[in-house]
């Protein structure tokens, strides 16, 4: 146990010491490390609970979610029933359901067709019988169509999965630092974003849907006429989003939506100096955008964000090079911010902030200032505790537990892991358990020479019979920290990270980093009893 090759030593030191130069760029301002390679600009990022910020619980409109999924059944519905050439009757959207009246001598075939709409649910429910539509006879021909619970909590997990993935593309190109995004419960969404001290500007980009269509403007009636009722049918009225509100009469019929954009940026017009959205269309929607303002030269079109008209500028010729530019008195700012929603595409249901917290640097740094006391205070007891326990081989053990502690640093900066309270708690906790190590292997060696064993033998002995106890002890604590980071959520994962791996780093200083040390002082020494 205690003959180490050239090699073995020579990797195990080169093994701590790239560990340990991992945790320098902390020690350096941000600024400066820019300039470094990017592979030496890992770094560890402070907590919402260190360094301040901004913390949105958000809730899904499970609502709009069940009337979308009404409304799309009730358009395959229509769909289904035309193709199939079968007449009917009383086709809308009832509390719960879709109900249609057919013939009788149609009904069957209806029914028939109609069954196709219903697809098994998938994952665990699927295998159970579960399906996606129920539907029933319910007597004189009418057809009632009906959305099970578990499909709408299918199709909720499915939104909340989706708007996860918008939400993240959103807040990160604000520029902000590792912001943590996540699912709570069913039909939560928590963000937390660190150094983001006003939340205002992350609210209005999160909690619009972002829904962008382009409709044409109808011509045929005015405004004032359709406030006093006189809308055409496949027209409705649609306000401004900047203030005064200014009312559009506009036509239903969607000529390209969102979904199409490639790219938005934010420019300036060449001719007015002012802020303004330049937009790239994809092939699909290149084409349909082309198609539609050669067919409306000389008409107005609507361009329309979560149903407010931003702009309604006139045709003046064929735009066919799938690109153009949105314009509407925009400041900076918020034509960033527009750019920022189409780049990340629209949310497909709309997100209520429910709670709202803001956590200043003053308390940041406050939590900081306490983290590091406790970690000193801890750290020099244990320091004082061992040298004076174990006097030589406690300086040994003490080298070790500081090399631990750096190779904690340096690994979670190499995984740009997020530092939060909890975490230094996880350190701390860490202190404790590689001093813990050691004290089972001097223990073992003090027993070994009680026995009669020369001081040698013993030191080998020691670290043989203590392997198991220590692998036993440590490998239980490092499930404990896989289950906390498994099911537990924002501070208890960051305790559950630094705790696991300040167990890895455990295991390998106290039997290798530890048992090297003692190693080359055996050699050195070669000593007759064990200054222990």
């Amino acid at each position: 146990m205690l003959y180490f090759t050239r090699w073995k030593a020579l990797g195990i030191i080169l093994t701590a010491l790239v560990v340990c130069l991992c945790a320098v760029p902390n020690f350096f301002p941000e600024a400066t490390v820019k300039n470094w390679p990017l592979w030496a600009q890992r770094r560890l990022v402070l907590g919402l609970d260190l360094q301040g910020g901004s913390y949105l619980l958000l809730e899904v409109d499970s609502n709009y979610i069940k009337k979308e999924k009404l409304d799309q059944i009730r358009d395959d519905v229509r769909r289904t029933l035309r193709d199939a050439k079968i007449g009917y009757t009383g086709l809308a959207s009832k509390g719960d359901a879709v109900e249609v009246r057919v013939k009788d001598t149609d009904l069957q075939t209806a029914l028939s067709k109609l069954r196709d709409l219903s697809q098994p649910l998938g994952g665990l429910l699927g295998s159970s019988g579960q399906r996606s539509l129920d539907m029933i006879d319910a007597g004189g021909g009418l057809i009632r169509l009906t959305v099970p619970p578990a499909a709408i909590n299918e199709r909720i997990r499915q939104t909340i999965e989706q708007s996860i993935q918008i939400v993240e593309r959103r807040v990160n190109q604000l520029g902000t630092v590792e912001p943590v995004i996540q699912r709570q419960g069913t039909d939560r969404i928590l963000v937390q974003v660190p150094g983001l001290q006003d939340p205002t500007r992350l609210k209005d980009l999160l909690g619009k849907t972002a829904k962008m269509e382009f409709r044409m403007v109808d011509t045929s009636v005015s405004p004032d006429q359709a406030q006093q009722g006189n809308l055409p049918p496949d027209s409705e009225l649609l306000m401004s989003a900047s203030s005064p509100k200014v009312p559009y009469v506009v036509k239903k019929q969607v000529l390209v939506t969102g979904g199409d954009l490639t790219d938005a940026q934010t420019a300036f017009d060449p001719r007015t100096g002012e802020p303004v959205v330049s937009f790239k269309f994809n092939s699909s929607g290149s084409r349909k955008f082309a198609l539609a303002t050669t067919e409306n030269v000389g008409q107005p079109f609507a361009i329309i964000l979560d149903n407010e008209v931003i702009s309604a500028p006139v045709i003046r010729e064929p735009i066919t090079g799938g690109q153009g530019q949105i314009s509407g008195n925009f400041t900076v700012q918020s034509a960033n911010d527009l750019a920022i929603l189409l780049r990340a595409g629209a949310l497909p249901a709309p997100l209520t902030v429910i709670e709202e917290r803001t956590v200043g640097p003053g308390l940041g740094a406050d939590s900081i200032a306490k983290g590091e006391l406790a970690a000193y205070v801890g750290a020099i007891m244990v320091i004082v505790f061992m040298l004076l326990t174990y006097r030589l081989f406690g300086l040994f053990a003490n080298i070790a537990v500081m090399i631990n502690v750096a190779m904690i640093f340096g690994l979670l900066s190499l995984l740009n892991a997020t530092l939060t309270l909890p975490g230094i708690a996880g350190i701390v906790l860490t202190v404790g358990i590689a001093v813990d190590s050691n004290v089972l292997i001097y223990e073992r060696i003090r027993e070994e020479l009680r026995g009669g064993r020369n001081a040698i033998s013993a030191i080998d002995a020691g670290f043989k019979r203590a392997l198991a106890t220590i692998l036993d002890s440590n490998i239980t604590t490092f499930i404990a920290a896989a289950v906390l980071f498994y099911i537990g959520t924002g501070p208890v994962r960051g305790f559950a990270v630094t705790l696991g791996i300040g167990i890895l780093t455990t295991v390998f200083t106290a039997f290798t980093l530890t048992r090297l040390i003692v190693a080359w002082w055996v050699r050195w020494k070669r000593p007759q009893t064990v200054p222990i």
